[in-house]
């Protein structure tokens, strides 16, 4: 039954509807209240005499209504579930959910619905109002970001239509806001934004308020959130803090909120054909700058533009040098020693391999570093998808020689060892049409193993033999040959030449002999 304040101011309207004489269905559904009810108190009026005629002062009709109504009181109707309270009571001590408890009223004999359960707990367990507390933070204190679906926005490289986002970063004390429209939310982009608002608004506020959004926030709880390691270097870059919402309270946010994304939204957004996306970025700060800048907030009762003017001596100085643009990614070294970044490849030492890695990916170079963040490799920014950037220290030894193995080197290393070796790799490589350029490399390697000058005497000896293959010139070190000296050889009789003419060799001939008939 309703209280005694309730019930009177019932009666009162039911009363005043009673002397207009309309009737008992009219008035319930203009009361709310069940016609079989206004039919009890039209009978009760009529015994007080209170259908015509003042209506008596509340508190007398309120002393009236109880002792003549108590009695026999208007009907009321009784809830189904009235008969099972005391379980309800104390499966709710427990704990227990409202769907539970219907199930557990249904094995009691129950009959009726679940909506009847709640509503009847919602009557038990009647809530108070939630109470909110407004905070307003200083000039240059706080910043709020937060990110909204903007509706599809053409995409200026393509002329197709794509999913766009509205970036909105609003300062806390003056309301005045940055805007722009974004077609991902990765990491760069979350950065990029930062930066390009900074810039816009010539400073820095003290702290970030954003969602936990997995571009900012790497790790999500209650009691304290981790920040993505790029976000964190960029907010120790410009000097402010990091400070997430709690998980599903975007209310901690409300001036970026309702005065940010959802004001883009219904005003600069409303009605509009879709644009480019470089078109809306361009009016977007126009309209931040004439409408929204201008207009009176209505917390405040000042124009945002007016109120920066003071906020923006509050803000922290931009840092001196830019901001690089760097992405953390944790990735692996595969076997081949190589980790793969942005569509290419970078080294890292073989000693890593397996292992995963940390890789710092900024507009110029990309440095490495191990598990805990302790610095590998540094190099140059790729250039093209799929271009491979290495460093040879960063491979095993043993598989160099064959990955920069190349004929000029070999010309080149076996010139410098001596003629002889420089004769015979010559021939390796002139070789058809077997490929022998490993074969080449081979014999260089020896002059580590032994020494250059061995290989030169190796080699001599092998062609002096005529028999410059690798076989005989690595048996020539093995056994010490080279330093052997290479046997003496009489050199040939030169061959005998005629020096007197023919007429000196036949001319005593009787007669004469001509030299054409000697030779017939």
């Amino acid at each position: 039954m309703p209280g005694k304040r309730k019930k009177t101011m019932d009666i009162r309207e039911i009363l005043r509807h009673l002397q207009r004489g309309r009737s008992d269905r009219a008035i319930g559904a203009a009361t709310g209240v069940n016609r079989k009810t206004v039919r009890r108190y039209r009978l009760w009026a009529t015994e007080q005499g209170l259908l015509s005629g003042e209506l008596p002062p509340l508190g007398e009709l309120n002393r009236l209504l109880e002792e003549t109504m108590r009695s026999s009181p208007p009907p009321q109707n009784v809830s189904s579930v009235e008969l099972y309270r005391e379980v309800i009571e104390k499966l709710r001590q427990a704990k227990v959910e409202v769907t539970a408890i219907h199930q557990r009223l249904q094995e009691r004999g129950y009959t009726g619905s679940y909506s009847s359960v709640r509503r009847f707990v919602q009557r038990l367990e009647p809530s108070a109002p939630e109470v909110t507390v407004r905070v307003e933070t200083p000039p240059g204190e706080e910043g709020q970001i937060d990110f909204g679906y903007a509706g599809q926005m053409v995409d200026p490289e393509t002329g197709q239509l794509r999913r766009a986002w509205a970036f909105v970063l609003v300062l806390s004390w003056s309301r005045h806001q940055y805007v722009e429209f974004v077609f991902d939310q990765t990491v760069a982009t979350w950065l990029r934004l930062h930066r390009n608002a900074f810039d816009y608004l010539g400073g820095v506020p003290d702290r970030v308020v954003i969602d936990n959004l997995k571009s900012g926030i790497a790790r999500l709880c209650f009691q304290e959130a981790q920040a993505q390691h790029a976000y964190r270097e960029c907010a120790e870059h410009y000097g402010f803090l990091i400070s997430p919402c709690r998980p599903r309270t975007p209310q901690h946010k409300g001036k970026v909120e309702q005065g940010g994304v959802h004001y883009v939204k219904r005003n600069f957004l409303a009605g509009r054909e879709p644009m480019t996306l470089t078109e809306a970025n361009r009016q977007v700060l126009r309209w931040v700058e004439t409408t929204a800048g201008r207009r009176t907030h209505g917390t405040t009762k000042e124009q945002p533009l007016a109120r920066f003017e003071t906020e923006r001596q509050a803000l922290r100085p931009l840092p001196t040098t830019p901001y690089d643009l760097a992405v953390w990614k944790q990735v692996k070294l595969h076997r081949d020693c190589y980790v793969t970044f942005e569509q290419a490849y970078y080294s890292a030492p073989f000693g890593l391999v397996g292992q995963q890695l940390w890789v710092r990916g900024g507009t110029r170079e990309i440095q490495i570093y191990d598990s805990d963040y302790q610095w590998v490799a540094t190099h140059s920014r790729a250039q093209r998808p799929g271009q491979r950037l290495t460093n040879l220290d960063h491979l095993p030894p043993h598989k160099l020689p064959g990955l920069v193995l190349s004929r000029a080197g070999c010309r080149e290393r076996a010139a410098e060892i001596g003629t002889a070796t420089g004769q015979v790799v010559d021939g390796f490589l002139d070789h058809h049409p077997e490929d022998r350029l490993r074969t080449a490399g081979r014999l260089l390697r020896l002059s580590e193993r032994f020494s250059p000058d061995r290989l030169e005497a190796a080699c001599a000896r092998a062609l002096s033999f005529d028999d410059p293959a690798y076989v005989t010139i690595k048996r020539i070190l093995d056994e010490g040959l080279d330093i052997v000296a290479l046997p003496s050889v009489a050199p040939a009789p030169p061959a005998r030449v005629f020096v007197r003419t023919a007429t000196e060799l036949v001319g005593h001939l009787e007669g004469g002999v001509s030299w054409n008939s000697c030779t017939k």
